[in-house]
C-alpha cells in the first residue's frame, strides 16, 4: 500500500471519527500520517494493528513533541512486518491536562516509551500502572525536554547564544568553538614575560621561552662558486713531504 493508501484505509476504520490523513516528508522515505482525537488514541492504534490490510504488527517507537501553547503532540510509529510500509499516528493533548490512554495493552514494547516520555514531558498514560522514573534520578524535579524547562548549565553558565524561555528572543548566534589549545586570535605571537616568571625575554602566550631562531648560512651572490673547505691529509702523506 502506498502512504495515502494507508492513511485513507485508517480514516475509514476509525469512521465517523474525525481523523485527518496526510503524508510525512521524506520522498521515498514518506509515512503515512494519520492525526486522531486523543479519545481515539487506544482504538487507532488497536485498528492499525488487527486490521488485514494494514497489518502493523511492530512498535517501533513514541515520543512527543512540545508545541509550548498548542499543547503536546504525541507521537508513535507503527511498521508492519509483512506489508512493508509504515504508518505515523498523532493525537495532540492540552497542556493544562496532558493526560492520553496508554497503548500496553496493545503493544507491551511501548511500556518503555510511555515511561520517557511520560518522565521528559510531564504526559500521563491512563492504564499504564507503572509510570516509574526511568533516565532521572526519583528526586528530579521537572520535566527537561519541555520547552520552559532551563538547563542547569546554563545557569552555571551563561548561553553565548539564544536567550532561555522568557527572555528577549533577540541574541546574536554561538560563538565558533575553537579546537582545543589553539589559541585565540588576538592571542596569537609573542607577550612580555610577567615578572617572576621562569625564562627570560619574550615567549608564546605569556612566559614560555620563545625557542631561538636558527641561523643559516649566507646564500653565495649569483655566478660566484662558494671555494670548497680543504681536505685533512692523512698522517702518512704529510711524513713523506717532509722527508
Amino acid at each position: 500500500m502506498t502512504p495515502e493508501e494507508v492513511g485513507r484505509r485508517v480514516v475509514a476504520l476509525l469512521a465517523p471519527v474525525e481523523a485527518t490523513a496526510s503524508v510525512s516528508g521524506g520522498q521515498g522515505y514518506a509515512r503515512a500520517t494519520v492525526d486522531v482525537p486523543p479519545a481515539s488514541w487506544r482504538d487507532a492504534v488497536r485498528a492499525a494493528r488487527g486490521d488485514d490490510e494494514l497489518g502493523c504488527d511492530f512498535f517501533d517507537w513514541l515520543s512527543a513533541v512540545d508545541e509550548l501553547a498548542e499543547g503536546f503532540d504525541i507521537v508513535a510509529h507503527l511498521w508492519s512486518v509483512r506489508h512493508r510500509h509504515g504508518l505515523l499516528l498523532r493525537t495532540r493533548v492540552p497542556r493544562e491536562a496532558p493526560v492520553v490512554a496508554s497503548v500496553v495493552d496493545v503493544f507491551p514494547g511501548a511500556a518503555w516509551h510511555e515511561r520517557e516520555t511520560h518522565e521528559m514531558f510531564g504526559i500521563g498514560f491512563e492504564g499504564h500502572g507503572e509510570l516509574r522514573p526511568l533516565l532521572l534520578p526519583p528526586e528530579f524535579e521537572g520535566h527537561p525536554l519541555r520547552k520552559e524547562f532551563v538547563l542547569a548549565s546554563r545557569v552555571a553558565k551563561p548561553w553565548p547564544g539564544a536567550k532561555e524561555p522568557g527572555e528577549s528572543e533577540a541574541g546574536g548566534g554561538r560563538r565558533p568553538i575553537r579546537p582545543p589549545g589553539v589559541p585565540a586570535p588576538g592571542e596569537w605571537g609573542t607577550t612580555p614575560t610577567p615578572a617572576g616568571a621562569a625564562g627570560m625575554g619574550e615567549g608564546p602566550r605569556g612566559g614560555t621561552p620563545a625557542r631561538p631562531a636558527r641561523e643559516r648560512p649566507a646564500r653565495p651572490a649569483p655566478g660566484e662558486r662558494p671555494a670548497r673547505p680543504a681536505r685533512p691529509q692523512p698522517a702518512g702523506d704529510a711524513e713523506e713531504g717532509e722527508g
